[in-house]
C-alpha cells in the first residue's frame, strides 16, 4: 500500500481535550479512528481513550496482515469498546458511564470500510467532490430525515447537540456500517470530530483538500474551524488519508508498506487494553509536538526501508 496520512487535534476554548485519534497499519491494512468524548457525562475523555485503545488493540491482534472481515471487525470492536467503558465505570464506582462518539475506517486490498456511532464524521472525497459521508446519529439529523427541519439547520438548530447513539450508553450502540467502497488513486478519506465539521462548511472541506496534501489540508481546516468558532470553540480533531494505491519504487512521497514484514504494525495508538489502567485517573493524550515527532519517525523509517530495496 502507498498512502499519505496526517492527524491533528486542538483543545479549542475548552478546559481539556476530550477528543482522541489514531491510526495503525500493517503491510496490507490500515485503520483510522477518531473518538469524541461527550461533555455532560463523567470522564468523556476516558471513554474516547478506551474506545481508540480497544479498537486499536483488536486491529493489532487481528490484522495479520489483513482482517478476515473488515465489517465484522469494526462492529465487534465498537461493541468491545462499549463493554470496556462499562467495565471501567463499574471498577471505578462512577455514577454513570462515560460516553463517546466514534468513527473508524479500515482500508485493505484497495477498498475502504467504515463505521460510526454518533456524530463524529467521515468524508470520502474524489476529484473535488464529496462522494460519500456518514450520517449523524443525532436528533437534528433525524428531524431532517423526517422533513421537520432543513439540512441547513444542522449547525445552528438548538437540538443539534442531542446524540441518540454512542459508546457507553445504557443500551448497546447501533454500529452503522458502510458497504465495500473501492478506492482510486487520489481519493481522500477524512474523519473528524463535530468540533471541526460544525464550524466549517462542506465546501470549505472540499477546497482545503483540493490540490493540497493531507499534511497541509488538515491543519488548515483546524485553524479555520477554531477561527470561525472563536473563544467557545470545541475540541477540534481531524485525521485524513490520501490513497496512492500500489507501491511505486521510484516514488518517495507518502508512506509505503512494501517492505514491512508480515506481522509488523506501525501505530500512533497505544496497544494496551483499557483494563490495564483500572482505577487510574484519565490520562492525557500525546502533545502535538510528540505526535508530530512520532509521525516523522514513522515516515523516515519506512522511507529508509524503501531506499534499501533492490530495483527490479
Amino acid at each position: 500500500m502507498r498512502f499519505s496520512i496526517y492527524q491533528e487535534s486542538k483543545i479549542g476554548g475548552r478546559k481539556n481535550n476530550q477528543d482522541r485519534m489514531g491510526y495503525c497499519f500493517t503491510r496490507d491494512a490500515l485503520l483510522m479512528v477518531v473518538a469524541d468524548g461527550m461533555g455532560g457525562h463523567v470522564q468523556g475523555d476516558m471513554a474516547a481513550q478506551i474506545a481508540i485503545q480497544t479498537i486499536g488493540a483488536n486491529f493489532q491482534k487481528l490484522a495479520t496482515p489483513t482482517l478476515k472481515s473488515a465489517q465484522r471487525f469494526l462492529e465487534e470492536s465498537f461493541l468491545d469498546a462499549h463493554r470496556e467503558i462499562h467495565h471501567y465505570r463499574a471498577l471505578n464506582n462512577l455514577p454513570e458511564s462515560p460516553r463517546t462518539t466514534v468513527v473508524a475506517c479500515v482500508v485493505q486490498k484497495g477498498t475502504a470500510y467504515w463505521a460510526h456511532a454518533g456524530d463524529s464524521r467521515l468524508y470520502w472525497m474524489r476529484g473535488g467532490s464529496i462522494i460519500g459521508q456518514t450520517r449523524d446519529h443525532s436528533k437534528i439529523q433525524s428531524m431532517i430525515m423526517q422533513g421537520l427541519a432543513a439540512p441547513s439547520e444542522v449547525e445552528t438548530h438548538p437540538e443539534r447537540n442531542k446524540i441518540f447513539n454512542c459508546l457507553g450508553s445504557p443500551t448497546p450502540p447501533t454500529v452503522e456500517l458502510s458497504r465495500k467502497m473501492t478506492l482510486k488513486p487520489g481519493d481522500t478519506i477524512f474523519i473528524c470530530s463535530d468540533g471541526l465539521w460544525s464550524a466549517v462548511s462542506e465546501q470549505t472541506i472540499i477546497q482545503a483538500f483540493a490540490g493540497n496534501t493531507v499534511m497541509r489540508a488538515v491543519p488548515d481546516l483546524i485553524y479555520l474551524a477554531l477561527l470561525q468558532a472563536g473563544a467557545e470553540a470545541d475540541n477540534t480533531t481531524g485525521l485524513a488519508m490520501t490513497w496512492e494505491g500500489t507501491d511505486l519504487l521510484d516514488d518517495n512521497t507518502g508512506i509505503s508498506t512494501l517492505m514491512m514484514p508480515v506481522g509488523a504494525v506501525t501505530t500512533t495508538i497505544q496497544a494496551s487494553r483499557p483494563s490495564e489502567f483500572e482505577g487510574a485517573a484519565p490520562t492525557e493524550p500525546l502533545s502535538d509536538d510528540e505526535i508530530e515527532k512520532a509521525i516523522d519517525e514513522i515516515r523516515a523509517t519506512i522511507r529508509k526501508s524503501n531506499k534499501l530495496m533492490p530495483r527490479v
